[in-house]
C-alpha cells in the first residue's frame, strides 16, 4: 500500500491491506509463538491450582483446629461413626438393621390419664371442689 492510503486510513493497515487483495504475511515462528504461548497458559494454571490447593491446606488446619478445640466432629465423622454402631448392632443378625426409634417414641413409659382427670383440669375451681367431695 502507499503511504497516502495508509495515512487517509489513520493507520488501520493490517486488515484494510487484507481487504485490498494484499497476501498476509505469514509469521515464520508464528506455531513456535503459539506453543509457547500455550506453555506459558498451562504453567500459570498449575501455579494458580497449587496456590490454592496450599490456601485451602490452609483453612482446613484451622478449621480442624476449632474443631478440636470445642469437640466438633466432621460430618463425614458423624456418619463413619453411625454406620459402625449400626454395622455393629447388627452383627450376626440374618436380618436387615432395625431403623432409630425416634425420640419421644415407644421406649419411654408415659402414664395415661384418665378422661375424667383431663376434663378436671379444664373445669372452673368450684366444680372440681364438687367432684372431688364425693
Amino acid at each position: 500500500m502507499n503511504f497516502v492510503m495508509k495515512q487517509a486510513l489513520g493507520g488501520a493497515t493490517k486488515d484494510m491491506g487484507k481487504m485490498l487483495g494484499e497476501k498476509e504475511e505469514k509469521d515464520p515462528d508464528a506455531e513456535k509463538k503459539e506453543e509457547e504461548r500455550q506453555e506459558a497458559l498451562r504453567q500459570q494454571e498449575e501455579e494458580r491450582k497449587a496456590k490454592y490447593a496450599k490456601m485451602e491446606a490452609e483453612r482446613e488446619s484451622i478449621r480442624q483446629g476449632i474443631r478440636d478445640k470445642y469437640g466438633i466432629k466432621k460430618k463425614e465423622e458423624k456418619e463413619a461413626e453411625a454406620q459402625a454402631a449400626m454395622e455393629q448392632a447388627s452383627e450376626g443378625s440374618l436380618t436387615r438393621p432395625k431403623k432409630a426409634v425416634p425420640a419421644g417414641c415407644g421406649d419411654e413409659e408415659e402414664e395415661e390419664e384418665s378422661i375424667v382427670d383431663t376434663v378436671m383440669k379444664f373445669l372452673p375451681g368450684p366444680l372440681v371442689d364438687m367432684f372431688n367431695k364425693k
